[in-house]
């Protein structure tokens, strides 16, 4: 279960306190602790921002990161840890754009997601404006978005429009659905995968990436230098 070669993990929930993820600095360590043992160097964490249920802003989730930095250092872990965001694409998002005020994971590269029942009616137009304002975006979870999966098109019509999709380590495993899984093979197949991210919001989820690195087409995912979190 060598997973070195991706060097970065660029979607966790691993600020404790501020969404639905790690719930204590305990947890968080913990958790950071078995990924630098998996083969982590660098995770990048991705607080949720949504309007109407996590209102993080960037000067929260930087003072929060500074706490998580300073645990670290004390814990002695050989990991490099820094906080970018997961923005919902919702009303409040555009309004960030508009003021270029986004966290990016690098260079540029934002991490959205939509929402789970309805894509956005202006999907197209967002992603539009993100891309006028020098933003480049990073899918999450595209694999998780059912009203698609009838229809592999879309798929390929965002990714000709320049998204980067990231699929989740545990998406492979039957984790969500098994449609959730068959999907996640078509776009790794595709060769649409960009980035891999663990989403891990606690240690049940850690357990279940451990899991998931059973699967053969995922480790061959890994191992094949397509993708792009080393270079995060």
């Amino acid at each position: 279960m060598d997973i070195s070669p991706l060097v970065t993990d660029m979607h966790s929930h691993l600020i404790p306190g501020i969404d639905d993820g790690a719930p204590d600095m305990t947890t968080v360590i913990t958790i950071l602790e078995l990924m630098s043992n998996l083969g982590f160097k660098t995770v990048i964490t991705t607080p949720h921002i949504m309007n109407d249920l996590y209102r993080n802003t960037s000067a929260i989730i930087q003072e929060e990161e500074a706490k998580v930095k300073e645990a670290i250092q004390k814990a002695g872990i050989q990991i490099e840890f820094k906080a970018a965001a997961e923005y919902l694409l919702d009303e409040g998002f555009g309004r960030l754009v508009e003021r270029k005020e986004l966290l990016t994971v690098s260079d540029n590269y934002i991490l959205v997601e939509l929402p789970y029942f309805n894509p956005p009616a202006n999907l197209k137009e967002i992603i539009f404006d993100v891309q006028l304002a020098g933003y480049k975006i990073i899918l999450a979870h595209p694999e998780r978005y059912t009203y698609w999966h009838g229809n592999f098109g879309h798929y390929e019509d965002l990714h000709a429009r320049g998204l980067h999709f990231q699929l989740n380590i545990i998406s492979t495993s039957g984790y969500y659905s098994a449609n959730t899984r068959k999907l996640s093979e078509r776009l790794i197949d595709a060769g649409m995968i960009d980035f891999l991210g663990t989403d891990i919001h606690n240690l049940h989820y850690f357990n279940m990436v451990e899991k998931a690195l059973h699967e053969p087409n995922l480790m061959k995912l890994i191992h094949s230098g397509r993708l792009k979190n080393p270079d995060l």
